[in-house]
């Protein structure tokens, strides 16, 4: 029973790392099944300590993530305005893109809606298309390096546990 909790946290962890594709707080999944598996043998490899960490790299992931999205964009010289245009436009790219290639054209549109939404907020605020353009094109990239570093975190959570564990 033991290895069936221990492979059923690796599953759910592995689940956790691919919503993060998605634009979904996965470091907070694999912190979940990292709470139900330490309560499952009564918290003495998987510790409260080790829980702790895992808690503090999965916020630290959802703000690395925002942070990397922001500076992508500012480098660029976007606005905050498009700043915002480029966090609303993936989260819509996302919804819509879901029902496409099987869920991949949600992350293709949380990364395309990223760069339309800075695009169209530049243009709307009379900036030339060429600034509108680059404005989008950071706002990608952040996005894109966002999801990266995040996934590295989520990753690092779960070798945590499966260090943790001793079998």
């Amino acid at each position: 029973m033991e290895l069936f909790a221990f492979l059923l946290f690796v599953f759910v962890s592995i689940l956790g790392l691919i919503s993060l594709v998605f634009g979904l707080p996965g470091t907070f999944v694999i912190l979940c099944a990292a709470i139900l598996y330490g309560w499952y043998q009564g918290f003495s490899e998987v510790t409260p300590k080790v829980l702790v960490v895992l808690g503090l790299l999965a916020v630290f992931g959802e703000v690395l993530e925002f942070i990397m999205s922001v500076v992508g964009a500012k480098r660029q010289k976007s606005s905050k305005s498009a700043v915002l245009g480029s966090i609303v436009g993936g989260i819509a790219g996302a919804v819509f893109g879901a029902p496409f290639l099987f869920g991949i054209g949600s992350v293709i549109g949380a990364f395309l809606g990223a760069f339309v939404g800075a695009f169209l907020v530049e243009l709307l605020k009379q900036k030339t298309v060429e600034q509108a353009l680059r404005s989008g094109w950071g706002a990608f990239c952040g996005r894109l390096f966002g999801a990266f570093a995040k996934g590295v975190i989520g990753i690092i959570m779960i070798t945590v546990v499966v260090l943790s564990v001793r079998h």
